[in-house]
């Protein structure tokens, strides 16, 4: 947060960036946004990834793969 001549809070904005091709997402997040397997799409390489965000921090979720039954 920074303050401005007003003394007013001003909040901090940042994009979510994508972590397969590290461009902006379609999202922006306050430093006090926190989000839990958040399904983050991106435009640019059009993948879908399953993230956390905790202060800007993303940490990305791997699923294991889908296994067959077998009988």
């Amino acid at each position: 947060m920074t303050l401005c001549k007003e003394n007013r809070i001003l909040e901090v904005y940042h994009w979510i960036m994508c972590p397969v091709c590290n461009n902006k997402t379609r999202n922006k997040v306050r430093e006090d946004t926190v989000l839990i397997n958040f399904p983050l799409y991106c435009p640019k390489c059009k993948q879908e990834t399953l993230i956390n965000l905790q202060q800007f921090h993303i940490s990305v979720i791997k699923e294991p793969d889908a296994q067959t039954q077998s009988r």
